[in-house]
């Protein structure tokens, strides 16, 4: 047979889309479920760098020491948002559109479902042996079998509906219903987490024992509230740490040093007139205030440093929190005096338990304060701190200052034991190191959505748990000129449905074998 060519003279030109068109292809295409999953692992994938850079939300300091640590890499990543993930662009959008996309997968099905509950089982099939689980029963018995099933399946949890000689059951509707559930739970999820962040706030301060904290703004040394969070929102109460005290492995010859118990006491009230209520944070134990939680989330020492100029006059008092740098908590702290003559500034190392390593550089060799020695390097000239800008005052710009002491000053560094006074250099006057303190990092954090999160959590769980657990199944039985038949289908895998078949022939002939 020999085709024309005539008749496939010309362009073919296919129909073009309207924006209508266009608009419904996008919206077919958001929300079917194979995107949804593929925003969902999107979501997962993009969560990943959080858990690999310091965030601004919930580490400050740690982004801070990224910077200094890589100067070149930090404005980058930072310009990718790689410090602030969970508020980024990119983020955001993969969780919008994830949201819209389980909406519009799940409402269309909820729709079906309901349907599904209210229309009867379907009718039974023309021919049983096409079905993937059946059997054909010969049975001389003069009984309505019709009867008899429809009775047995009711009996069994089945929807029926009975016909003449044929009855349609069908059951495990819970199943579909647990599916929705789980999806209703993960939209729950996301609302949960938006509303939360956006009316969550989350605060950093270290406080040196003897100090107290009052929960304003003004209080933190870093702060990120959420989107809608205001000021008002900050229920007023005050803390104070009394004492901080860790607990270090000395038995265990392979651990030794190695933190075992951290535990701040506290003392907590909510207004000025009250007394105060004593109280302990330890690591996942929070302190419950009104309006917000209060973790431990570090420490470290913070020496009570005294300085004096030549006259003798105090120009700085105070102590000031050492950053540990090792494990053993060697710590360094900055210590700025700006409001003297010439401005001064020292770099200083602290060791708790100190000791000379072949080298000749010093180390501490057990984290608690066994034999405690102060090194300092001195720097005199501009602090920066006149320019009204901010600077971090865990570092020392030393750009536009002279090292006077330690490094290739040609002086040597200071060093200072417990209770011992030494000389500034250049007739700056003199460094004493009074006492030992111990100072706690804490975080003021506050999520109204968190309790919503874990309830569609559970709710989720639940609800897939039910859906694998519950199958969807439906049974026809007939009623023949020689006997019955009994057929089964299952939505899905199911791998008892020739069982389910053989059961129910066997109880609808048990009767009359009584």
């Amino acid at each position: 047979m020999v085709i024309s060519s005539s008749r496939f003279d010309g362009d073919i030109t296919t129909p073009e889309l309207s924006l209508a068109g266009w608009s419904r292809w996008t919206w077919r295409q958001l929300t079917s479920m194979r995107t949804a999953l593929l925003l969902l692992l999107l979501l997962a994938i993009a969560a990943v760098p959080g858990s690999i850079y310091p965030q601004r939300s919930a580490d400050p300091n740690g982004v801070t020491q990224f910077f200094d640590n890589n100067p070149e890499l930090a404005p980058v990543l930072d310009a990718m948002q790689l410090f602030d993930v969970y508020t980024s662009v990119w983020f955001s959008a993969i969780y919008i559109l994830l949201f819209i996309s389980l909406i519009g997968c799940v409402v269309p099905r909820t729709g079906v479902h309901y349907q599904a509950l209210r229309s009867a089982p379907p009718a039974a099939p023309k021919n049983f042996a096409r079905m993937p689980a059946s059997a054909s029963v010969k049975y001389a018995k003069n009984t309505d079998i019709a009867e008899r099933a429809e009775t047995l399946l009711r009996k069994l949890g089945y929807r029926v509906v009975r016909n003449g000689k044929a009855v349609s059951a069908e059951r495990g509707y819970l199943r579909e219903t647990g599916n929705l559930v789980f999806h209703f739970s993960l939209i729950g999820v996301l609302i949960a987490v938006g509303v939360g962040g956006g009316l969550s706030f989350s605060g950093q301060r270290v406080l040196v024992e003897g100090e107290t904290f009052v929960n304003n703004l003004a209080s933190y040394d870093s702060f990120s509230p959420g989107t809608f969070f205001n000021e008002s929102r900050l229920q007023p109460f005050s803390m104070s740490l009394d004492k901080f005290e860790v607990d270090f492995d000395i038995k265990n010859q392979t651990n030794v040093g190695t933190p075992l118990d951290f535990r701040a006491f506290v003392s907590s009230k909510v207004s000025p007139d009250l007394v105060p209520q004593s109280a302990l944070i330890r690591v996942n134990e929070p302190l419950a205030m009104p309006g917000a939680n209060i973790y431990l989330t570090g420490n470290g020492y913070a020496p009570h440093i005294t300085i004096r100029d030549a006259e003798g006059n105090v120009v700085f008092a105070g102590a000031n929190a050492f950053l540990p740098q090792s494990t053993t908590y060697t710590s360094l702290g900055v210590i700025k005096v700006p409001d003297v003559e010439r401005q001064f500034g020292i770099i200083a190392f602290f060791y708790p338990t100190v000791d000379k390593l072949t080298t000749g550089a010093l180390t501490s060799i057990y984290p608690a304060p066994i034999d405690p020695l102060m090194t300092m390097n001195v720097y005199e000239g501009d602090l920066g701190l006149d320019g009204g800008v901010p600077t971090n005052v865990y570092a020392l710009d030393t750009s536009k200052m002279k090292q006077i002491a330690g490094g290739k000053s040609g002086t040597k560094g200071l060093q200072l034991a417990l209770g011992e006074t030494v000389e500034l250099p250049n007739g700056l006057g003199t460094v004493t190191f009074d006492d030992i303190r111990r100072f706690a990092s804490l975080d003021v954090s506050y999520n109204p959505g968190g309790i919503w999160v874990l309830l569609f959590a559970l709710l989720s769980l639940a609800g897939v748990t039910t859906s694998l657990l519950v199958p969807r199944r439906r049974v026809w039985v007939r009623q023949t000129t020689e006997g019955f038949e009994v057929a089964a289908l299952a939505r899905g895998d199911d791998p008892i449905l020739e069982k389910v078949v053989g059961e129910v022939v066997e109880k609808l002939k048990a009767k009359d074998k009584k």
